[in-house]
C-alpha cells in the first residue's frame, strides 16, 4: 500500500526535532509499490530516509521524501557456523536486535539501542562497540530510482568502511533498499574490547548476548539523551583517523587521550577531543553540547539547521586549533 501526503510535516521523521516540511512524502509497504513509485517519479528530487536519526534538515525540503514501511523478519536459509537472515528496510533496528538476540542470532549485540530503521544501516554502516553492521551484512536488495529495476548488491559491492558505505558515494540517492540481508554467527564470538562492557556483563552473571545487549542498552542511555526529549542526531561527529606518527605525537603530549586500531591508520576519541576542549554542557542560544556526552549536539528548542551547523563550525575550529585534527560530521546534512 502507499500513502501519499502534502506539506507534511518532517518533525515525528527526524530526531533533530526540526520543524520543516517536505513537498510531498510517500510512504511504501512492498516491493511492488517502490517499483511503481520508481517508474512515476519523474525529474524530481526525492530523498529516502529511515526513522531519520541521522538527518539534519536545514529547511523545507521541495520535493519527495520517500519511506519505507517494509517489515518482516524471516529466516531464510543456514549453515554448520551462520544464520541467514531477511530483514525488511522499514523494520526498527533496535527491535531487530533484540529479536536476534531472542533467537541466538550472535553479533548485532553490541549495537542495541541505536536508533532508526534497517535499511538506513545499511546506508550508514552504523556502529558501535567495536562492531559495525557492514560486518554481518551478507547483501542488499534495492530498486533503482531511475528506472524501478530491481538490483542486489553483494557484501562486497557495498564497500562498507567507517560510516560509509557505496550508498552514501556513488549509489547515492539513486536506489531504494527495500531488504536486508544478515549473516549472523551461531557461535558466540563477542566483541569486548571498547569500554567496560566485559566488567559489566560479568556483574550480571557473565558474558553472554543477552547481557551485551542490556550493558550496551545501560550505556547508551546513561550517555545520550532520549529523542523523545532533547533533539539530538546522537553522535554529530565522526572519530578522526590519523596516521601512526601524528597519533604518536599526541599521545606523548596527552597520555591519557583513547586511541584504537583502524584501518589506514589510528583511531582517536572524538569525544574526548571535544571534551577536552572544553565544549560538554557549552550553549550559544538554542544549540549545545549534551551534558553526558560531548559528541553529541542538541537542538536545545527552536534551533534551526543553521544554528546547529553554526555552532558545530565552532567544535570543528577549536578541536583543529588545540590538536591539529579535523573532525568531521557524522550526521547527513539536507540543504
Amino acid at each position: 500500500m502507499i500513502k501519499h501526503f502534502t506539506s507534511y510535516s518532517l518533525l515525528p521523521h527526524n530526531t533533530f526535532r526540526m520543524n520543516v516540511k517536505a513537498a510531498d512524502f510517500v510512504e511504501f509497504t512492498t516491493l511492488e509499490d517502490v517499483v511503481s513509485i520508481a517508474k512515476e517519479l519523474g525529474d524530481v528530487r526525492r530523498l529516502v530516509i529511515g526513522g531519520g536519526s541521522n538527518l539534519l534538515f536545514m529547511g523545507d525540503f521541495e520535493g519527495v521524501i520517500l519511506h519505507s514501511a517494509i517489515k518482516g523478519i524471516e529466516l531464510i536459509d543456514e549453515n554448520e557456523d551462520a544464520f541467514f537472515v531477511r530483514v525488511g528496510s522499514g523494520v526498527n533496528w533496535d527491535g531487530f536486535v533484540a529479536h536476534t538476540v531472542e533467537k541466538g542470532w550472535q553479533g548485532l549485540e553490541n549495537l542495541s539501542a541505536i536508533p532508526g530503521e534497517v535499511g538506513a544501516s545499511a546506508v550508514q554502516n552504523v556502529g558501535a562497540y567495536g562492531v559495525e553492521a557492514g560486518d554481518f551484512i551478507e547483501r542488499v536488495e534495492t530498486v533503482s530510482l531511475t528506472d524501478g529495476s530491481v538490483k542486489v548488491f553483494t557484501k562486497e559491492e557495498c564497500e562498507y568502511a567507517y560510516r560509509d558505505s557505496i550508498f552514501k558515494r556513488a549509489e547515492k540517492g539513486k536506489n531504494v533498499i527495500t531488504h536486508v540481508v544478515f549473516k549472523l554467527n551461531k557461535k558466540p564470538n563477542f566483541v569486548l574490547s571498547y569500554g567496560n562492557l566485559k566488567e559489566q556483563c560479568e556483574t550480571m552473571g557473565g558474558v553472554t548476548a543477552k547481557n551485551i545487549r542490556a550493558a550496551v542498552s545501560n550505556t547508551r542511555a546513561a550517555k545520550l539523551p532520549d529523542p523523545a526529549e532533547i533533539g539530538s542526531a546522537g553522535s554529530f561527529f565522526m572519530n578522526p583517523v590519523v596516521d601512526s606518527e601524528k597519533a604518536e605525537k599526541l599521545k606523548k603530549l596527552y597520555p591519557e587521550m583513547p586511541i584504537y586500531p583502524a584501518p589506514g591508520g589510528v583511531k582517536l576519541s572524538a569525544g574526548w577531543l571535544i571534551d577536552r576542549c572544553g565544549w560538554k554542557e557549552k550553549s550559544s542560544e538554542r544549540v549545545g553540547v549534551y551534558r553526558n556526552q560531548a559528541l553529541v549536539v542538541v537542538n536545545l528548542g527552536g534551533a534551526t539547521g543553521k544554528d546547529v551547523m553554526n555552532f558545530a563550525t565552532l567544535i570543528q575550529e577549536s578541536v583543529k586549533e588545540k590538536f591539529g585534527v579535523n573532525i568531521s560530521p557524522e550526521v547527513n546534512v539536507i540543504d
